[in-house]
């Protein structure tokens, strides 16, 4: 519910912000067909998403809230189009056509660039892709239907809504000879003219960018702002269960007495279900239990959190592990930070852990280090007399069934309850306190039945021994494997904790003896799992990406220039996070590529004025300064929409590094776009200034069409 009225919330500032814009800058009835677009959009969408069997969850409504921001501009692009053409004196009719014939193929160009820099998304084979994969679908499907919106209903609407545009005295050379076009002519001409200058400027501002990423935090999924407070509860393993649920009554009953506790339930020797798509699942153990805490809201999440770890430190449960933590977004992650150590020899593998233990502890913003193998424990054994059980007439397995029903109890038969399958138990007792597991000095009082029916005590037919034995061995590919693993602080994020204690690792490692690791798990191995998820696409999205472009520009050193402008948004982005403080992530990374696409698809939309312009018999020059000044106000628009719909993202725990990185990608690649771009274009194609026009560029003789 929470989600949806985000949405709705979002869907209305964004199209309040759109029609805004366009009432402003083009009129009230330009500014009510472009803000027509979006239901329009919308319903199409939805229509899709309905044939195609999408669900509306937090990643479907989030990629429409990104949508918002992108799905406009085809409209805005074709409607000033329209209106440029009526003020040079078409007929409304033929302004419609001539918008379709201009901007179509273009736009259909960039709008399948952004979608397919997106692909990796769709078909990351990964945890990550699974989890946003849905990004990809919805934002094509968004932007696929807001380019046949933009193509066949805005000119429609433009036909039927516009008003009665006069023609301009003196066409299209007075609509572009104000007094704002003239000094934006004037700019634009000085960037040609100096087109090396400004290339080196852009290139060294995209290598301060670049620098600026290795201090900007990084993160592989933000936290959820969701009410539950998660409590762990884990003691040594190979613990009776009923040591654990006593440990955890005493847990639980303090967390019900606190003030921001509503609804406190425990789970006992398992985790609990998965009611929540990132929540971490455990396997059945009798030595680990966890609570769930609801809470009003995330403010007294934190408190209680805070809270639960001071007692725990004062000395609550101490015979446990009392873990307070929260759930994530994405795939989960039992612990932000840990590693794995695996080897052949158990000893040595315990002296390595111990090694990485003391390192991670070493580092300041870890807490809570620990391993899941905490070494060998006492285990009491019962060793059966064979002699003796052959003289009663017993099997060692007819005595070993009886010591099992005395001591764990023995499942009989099974009952269907609904869904489920409940096993039905006969034991002693009538309660897991009256197991004598749980006492063993009570095993000596046990008897079992002999053949003829008599009671014989268990002391007359065995012995206990106490041996030292694992309770738990983990492996990983047949090795045995020790994770050490802990929490970090909260202002800091796990793979910069990480990245510290790998180069506290690097002497430890480069000592391992031969057929040891220490492999990196945690975050750290999760982002690297869903970027080569990516990466493995990444090949086919490079090959349909070029085929794009080149299919629109036709020509091998047009299409080169436009795929070189795709990474120019990190000199945007990268400011914009550091100044807010935002993670880069697995978000970010998919605003990145989103900007990519924005960036190519305005290249493509200029090279195509620039071909039009000198098409029309314009000097090469003068075609690219006259392409920048034509397009210079839908680029605008388009811009100053987007990063006003972005705006409401920022507020959104999950959205808000994705919104920065586009807010500030869109605005400085609009700047890009309106003076590195042509500067770009001459320096690519060795365009020069006119010999008259070195000292001033007047506006050059302008034909109708462009």
């Amino acid at each position: 519910t929470q989600a949806v009225y985000e949405f709705m919330l979002k869907f209305f500032v964004a199209l309040a912000v759109v029609t805004g814009v366009s009432f402003l800058s083009l009129g009230w009835r330009e500014g009510v067909i472009v803000a027509a677009a979006v239901p329009l959009t919308l319903a199409a969408v939805f229509i899709v998403m309905l044939m195609t069997g999408r669900e509306f969850d937090r990643i479907t409504l989030g990629a429409l809230i990104l949508s918002l921001g992108l799905l406009v501009d085809d409209a805005i692009i074709a409607i000033e189009m329209m209106v440029v053409k009526m003020q040079e004196g078409m007929a409304r009719v033929e302004a419609a056509a001539h918008a379709w014939t201009v901007t179509a193929a273009p736009m259909l160009s960039g709008t399948a660039v952004t979608v397919i820099g997106l692909m990796p998304v769709g078909f990351a084979a990964s945890s990550a892709g699974e989890y946003a994969g849905n990004i990809f679908w919805i934002v094509a499907f968004s932007l696929l239907m807001s380019w046949l919106v933009a193509v066949v209903f805005t000119p429609y609407l433009g036909v039927k809504l516009l008003p009665a545009v006069a023609a301009v005295p003196g066409g299209a050379r007075a609509i572009y000879d104000t007094p704002r076009y003239r000094q934006l002519r004037a700019l634009v001409a000085w960037c040609v003219r100096r087109k090396g200058t400004v290339a080196l400027v852009v290139l060294l501002m995209f290598g301060a960018s670049m620098a600026a990423m290795v201090v900007v935090k990084k993160q592989f999924f933000p936290v959820s702002e969701r009410p539950e407070l998660i409590v762990e509860v884990t003691l040594p393993s190979g613990s009776d269960i009923a040591a654990t649920q006593r440990t955890t009554e005493k847990v639980e009953g303090w967390l019900r007495l606190q003030p921001e506790s509503k609804v406190v339930t425990a789970y006992i020797g398992q985790g609990a279900p998965r009611f929540f798509f990132s929540l971490s699942q455990e396997l059945p153990d009798p030595a680990f239990a966890k609570i769930i805490v609801l809470t009003p809201g995330a403010a007294e999440r934190d408190i209680l959190r805070q809270r639960l770890r001071e007692r725990v430190a004062e000395g609550l449960a101490p015979e446990a592990r009392v873990r307070a933590t929260q759930l994530l977004f994405g795939p989960p992650v039992p612990f932000p930070v840990s590693y794995r150590v695996s080897g052949p020899d158990l000893d040595r593998l315990r002296a390595i852990a111990s090694d990485v233990e003391a390192v991670m502890r070493a580092h300041p913003d870890m807490r809570e280090v620990h391993r899941d193998n905490t070494g060998p424990a006492a285990t009491l054994r019962f060793v059966l007399d064979q002699s003796r059980l052959r003289q009663i007439g017993l099997s060692p397995a007819e005595a070993a069934q009886q010591l099992q029903f005395l001591l764990d109890g023995v499942t009989v038969t099974e009952l269907r309850e609904d869904i489920r399958s409940v096993a039905v138990v006969a034991c002693v007792g009538g309660s897991i306190q009256a197991n004598p597991r749980s006492d063993p000095a009570s095993l000596d009082a046990l008897s079992l039945i002999a053949a003829d029916g008599r009671r014989i005590p268990l002391a007359q037919i065995g012995r206990t021994e106490v041996r030292q034995e694992e309770p738990v061995l983990h492996r990983r590919d047949r090795h045995p494997t020790i994770v050490v693993r802990g929490d970090i602080a909260e202002h800091v994020q796990p793979p910069d904790v990480s990245a510290g204690i790998d180069r506290a690792l690097t002497d430890l490692r480069a000592a391992l003896p031969d057929g040891y690791r220490i492999d990196t798990g945690g975050s750290i191995e999760e982002s690297n799992k869903a970027n080569l998820a990516l990466a493995a696409v990444f090949p086919v999205m490079l090959l349909l990406m070029l085929t794009v472009i080149m299919i629109q520009v036709r020509s091998f050193s047009a299409m080169t220039m436009v795929f070189l402008t795709a990474p120019l948004g990190l000199i945007g982005a990268a400011p914009a996070l550091l100044l807010f403080d935002q993670p880069f992530g697995f978000n970010a990374i998919l605003g990145l590529i989103g900007l990519a696409g924005i960036l190519m698809r305005n290249t493509l939309i200029l090279v195509g004025q620039i071909e039009a312009n000198g098409a029309a018999g314009m000097r090469p020059y003068d075609a690219v300064v006259e392409a920048t000044v034509q397009r210079a106000r839908p680029v605008l628009l388009t811009a100053v929409a987007a990063v006003l719909a972005f705006i409401p993202l920022t507020t959104s725990t999950f959205w808000g590094a994705l919104a920065y990185t586009l807010i500030g990608g869109t605005a400085v690649g609009t700047v890009l776009t309106l003076l590195f771009l042509p500067a770009l274009f001459a320096l690519w194609f060795r365009i020069g200034a006119p010999a008259a026009e070195q000292g001033r560029s007047p506006p050059p003789r302008l034909q109708t069409e462009h």
